[in-house]
């Protein structure tokens, strides 16, 4: 992670150094032993995460997937409390049709 803020932090150092910043992108990832690509999402990612370009933030998009985790676990518990509600309930009252 150190070398990914690194060479990020470069980036925005020499952005107005170069004709563009693709420009400073492929001369700092030469430089790093990168892609250009690699870097370029880097700084991408830091860009929204900064506010400076529109999208989801690192740490948003990990709250997220953290969410919908929990929430498949919450469904599969819950239809799992429901069938075990339904067997108890056939169970216990010997009127209700069993299966």
């Amino acid at each position: 992670m150190e070398v990914r803020e690194r060479a990020v932090k470069m980036v925005f150092e020499h952005r107005g150094e170069s004709s563009s910043q693709w420009a400073a992108i492929t001369s700092i990832a030469s430089k790093m032993g990168m892609t250009a690509e690699t870097l370029r999402s880097w700084v991408r990612q830091a860009e929204i995460s900064v506010g400076e370009r529109p999208g989801t933030g690192s740490a948003e998009a990990e709250r997220v997937k953290e969410l919908e985790r929990e929430n498949r676990e919450l469904r599969r518990a819950n239809e799992i409390l429901k069938a075990a509600s339904a067997f108890f309930a056939r169970e216990l009252d010997p009127q209700l049709p069993r299966r």
